[in-house]
């Protein structure tokens, strides 16, 4: 049993069982909970070399139960760049806690809840099975509703019970959707499906009744992780909770929570729903182009901090789909031309196939470091200022600037400014968009960069250009941290900064390793052959018993 693809699930699930041993003394909570987020760090890192020394997948079958019967574990490039990304993230964030968080919080389980939520996050990433993914996609919602209403607050229940009962839904239409495809496909592993799926012939009219069935499903499917996701029209619970908890648990939210969701929809969708790519995929094309423009309409009329963040966040799940969606269509219309016999546009195609999906790629591993800075940068604000409302608070410019220096380099990463991280992802969007004649959902892609900047703006200019005014200091505020705090939770800040500035400036090794990763998403067979092997290895090994078996029935007959 190869335990490294485990590592990740397994190193904070032990983090949080430990923490919940310590948990009457936060300094010993707090330096098990470090070590952990640093231990998960290694952890990912190594994976991610393993599998890009190897240059294919690596799988692991759980207890010797070989695929499809038992738990699989797959790490694929795909995969261990968002466990990277999540490691780093939950490390910054956690640093932050550490000096945002009052010792009610900590002492309510904020730490096992933390790492449990990150053991959900990976196992998301890593499982191999669609039932197992429901599984993590439970852990992470429980988690994830107790970190939301921890302290109690009256908001911060409402917000709560919004996240929850949309999210309950989400869960019920995914299980009814696993549930009609294993009565289909009679398998819930991902290498099965896709094997046993690839065999059929849903073009022969004798099909008919599955495919129509199968797109039933797979539209169940978008439902369900639409609403994780926060895909237009499922997206109004995010807007309505992501700014009632603490800023340091929004953070978390923002830069993992719907990443989920999208990896999700392109890892399901890549292996099981290519029946009919013209109908599914367009209908995630127009989806996604409506949740940017109405995330970022919504936030354009708002002025409170994080409810900024929070409608941007539904914008860009829409451009992390929408590059998924341009990829789909443009590798099914370079099949069909490959058919035609017009090599050049079906070279053409998977060009811009590939591009899109590793422009998509880019998008969540710089989106996760970004939003999730910019509340962090939120919590910072308020714990200056006491407050969040533009309309309250100004002068941070001559009052913090490197606090200035940080929101601007990251905001203008989000934006998409040249040299920084948004840029090249959008740029791969576009030209891939361009190459595949999507000129529509492009146009509305650049209108909406214009508006996010516009957004970023607002806030630089409200929060940090303008003065201070006169009735702004009367705020209250819950918790002030000492310049100590103060400057645990600027570290992780700058330092999410820096990492914008640096996959910008530097971005082609991470850009070339996510277009290494499209092409392994867009040639699945690479990912099935990863997992087959152990299975065949099993059924090898049970026919040598029954031979065997019969052997030695045979010398005791007379």
């Amino acid at each position: 049993m190869l335990v490294l693809p485990m590592l990740p699930i397994l190193i904070p699930l032990t983090t949080a069982i430990v923490c919940l041993f310590v948990r009457n003394s936060i300094p010993a909570m707090r330096a098990v909970s470090v070590t952990g987020a640093v231990a998960l760090v290694v952890a990912a890192a190594a994976v991610a070399l393993r599998v890009h020394a190897d240059g294919a997948p690596i799988a692991s079958q759980a207890a010797g139960w070989f695929a499809p019967y038992g738990i699989t574990i797959v790490a694929d490039e795909l995969s261990v760049i968002l466990v990277v990304m999540t490691a780093i993230v939950q490390l910054g964030v956690l640093i932050y806690a550490l000096g945002a968080l009052d010792a009610r919080r900590e002492k309510a389980f904020f730490h096992p809840l933390y790492h449990t939520l990150i053991t959900a996050v990976c196992g998301a990433f890593l499982t191999g099975d669609i039932f197992n993914m429901y599984v993590w996609f439970e852990v992470m919602l429980l988690s994830s509703f107790v970190l939301i209403t921890l302290g109690g607050e009256r908001a911060q229940l409402e917000g709560g019970i919004k996240y929850v009962t949309l999210n309950l839904v989400s869960s019920a239409l995914f299980l009814t959707a696993i549930g009609l495809l294993y009565g289909l496909a009679g398998t819930l592993n991902f290498a099965d499906l896709h094997v046993a799926l690839q065999a059929v012939d849903f073009s022969d009219p004798a099909n008919s009744d599955s495919k129509e069935m199968l797109t039933l499903i797979a539209m169940l499917f978008l439902a369900a992780f639409g609403i994780k996701a926060a895909l237009w029209p499922f997206f109004f619970w995010l807007p309505a909770s992501y700014h009632t908890p603490p800023p340091v648990i929004a953070a978390i939210f923002a830069g993992l929570l719907t990443k989920v969701g999208v990896y999700s929809v392109v890892r399901v969708f890549t292996l099981v729903f290519g029946h009919d790519p013209g109908f599914v995929y367009t209908v995630l094309l127009v989806l996604a182009t409506i949740s940017m423009l109405s995330g970022v309409l919504g936030a354009a009329v708002q002025y409170e901090v994080r409810r900024i963040l929070a409608f941007h966040s539904v914008s860009q799940v829409g451009y992390m789909l929408m590059g998924f969606a341009i990829a789909s269509l443009a590798w099914h219309g370079a099949g069909e031309a490959q058919l035609a016999g017009d090599a050049t546009s079906a070279a053409s195609l998977r060009t811009a196939a590939t591009l899109a999906l590793a422009g998509s790629i880019y998008f969540i591993f710089h989106h996760g470091i970004v939003k999730m800075n910019l509340f962090l940068i939120a919590g910072l604000i308020e714990k200056r200022k006491g407050s969040a409302q533009l309309k309250r608070i100004g002068g941070l410019f001559s009052d913090d600037w490197p606090l200035a220096a940080v929101f601007f380099v990251t905001s203008m990463a989000l934006a998409g400014i040249p040299i920084l991280s948004g840029f090249w992802a959008k740029l791969a969007l576009v030209r891939a968009g361009l190459m595949s004649g999507q000129y529509l959902v492009i146009g509305v892609s650049l209108f909406v960069s214009i508006l996010t900047l516009f957004s970023m703006t607002k806030i630089w200019a409200e929060a940090f250009w303008k003065p201070q005014p006169d009735d702004g200091d009367d705020v209250p505020i819950e918790f002030r941290p000492t310049a100590g705090r103060m400057a645990l939770m600027f570290a992780p800040t700058a330092s999410f900064a820096a990492i914008a500035l640096f996959i910008g400036v530097g971005v082609g090794p991470l850009f070339d390793l996510c277009m290494s990763a499209a092409r392994g998403v867009l040639e699945p067979m690479v990912y099935v052959e990863a997992v087959n092997p152990a299975r065949l290895e099993a059924m090898q090994a049970q026919g040598q018993l029954v031979e065997a078996a019969d052997d030695v029935i045979g010398g005791l007959t007379p």
